[in-house]
């Protein structure tokens, strides 16, 4: 019987002493109490705390946590009700605080992202409130931020998730924007036409100056062409002269050396003659002395026909 009590009072002490054992795991943190006041925080690794007097009062978590509220109805600075939800991106730092300083940490957040966010949109109004979607992120989580330090947490993040206006305000804003697309639409086909135009003119206009440029290259390539025919032209019947030219003194030169009588001298007037007059001439004027020549020529015809 004394067995069984010692074994009883033996595991009974090994519960306890288990019971107060404690592991915390990482990005974990444990607020300790010893007789119910605040003691020490633990961090990770094993701790043992002292049956009885001691006590977790609460596990705190250091990860970055995230709470998506439902809409809220705010109202804006020129009377529109708009219903708009908030993602909060927030991070506990101080656990002595987060356990402390406020009750209910979570409904207190959201209590006060509520009010913070009615605030701000009470001050825009609704075009501003579809355009400011940064600028009202960065306030609320300014504003979040310095209210919830004295609780041990720090906001990261404000993003405002979705904003729903009124359905027949979003059935103008449709039309609005289907007409602003009409107009761009409408604008940007104007330009493409215009620059369609512009283009058309501006290749015809090249089009115009590459056929000038060719007639005017062919014209100054004929203009080469006859320039060098005449040239040729020119150069061959100076060659032409000078050959007769140069027959003509061998002719004179030859009769020179045989030293020819008159009359061979005046046949030869009489053969330069002709070739002057070329068959087109209707008169011929010759010398007084040469017409006895042209007379005794004459007769000798007439007696060698006979």
């Amino acid at each position: 019987m004394v067995w069984i009590i010692v074994v009883v009072i033996l595991v009974v002490l090994f519960l306890i002493v288990i019971s107060n054992i404690a592991v915390v795991q990482q990005s974990q943190t444990y607020v300790v109490e010893r007789l119910g006041a605040f003691h020490t925080i633990w961090g990770v690794g094993l701790h043992v705390k002292i049956p009885f007097i001691d006590r977790i009062a609460r596990r705190v978590s250091l990860k970055e946590q995230v709470l998506d509220y439902p809409p809220q109805p705010v109202i804006t600075k020129d009377n529109v009700t708009m219903q708009i939800d908030t993602v909060v991106y927030f991070q506990i730092t101080d656990p002595k605080l987060y356990a402390y300083g406020v009750e209910h940490p979570m409904a207190a957040m959201e209590t006060l992202t509520a009010t913070t966010l009615r605030n701000i949109i009470g001050d825009l109004e609704l075009d501003q409130t579809l355009t400011s979607r940064d600028i009202i992120n960065t306030k609320m989580r300014a504003i979040l931020d310095e209210a919830t330090d004295p609780w041990g947490i720090k906001v990261n993040r404000v993003e405002l998730k979705n904003i729903l206006p009124p359905q027949d305000i979003q059935s103008s804003m449709e039309k609005q924007m289907k007409a602003e697309r009409d107009r761009r639409q409408a604008i940007l086909q104007a330009e493409g036409q215009k620059k369609s135009a512009i283009l058309i003119a501006e290749g015809e206009r090249e089009a115009a100056i590459l056929r000038a440029d060719a007639e005017k290259q062919a014209a100054i390539l004929k203009a080469e062409a006859e320039q060098q025919a005449a040239i040729l032209r020119a150069d061959g019947e100076a060659q032409a002269i000078l050959s007769i030219q140069k027959a003509t003194a061998d002719a004179l030169a030859m009769l020179n050396e045989n030293a020819p009588n008159d009359q061979v001298v005046k046949l030869k007037s009489i053969e330069a003659m002709e070739k002057m007059a070329n068959g087109q001439a209707t008169k011929i004027l010759i010398p007084s002395q040469m017409q006895g020549l042209v007379g005794m020529a004459s007769g000798l015809v007439e007696a060698v026909k006979e």
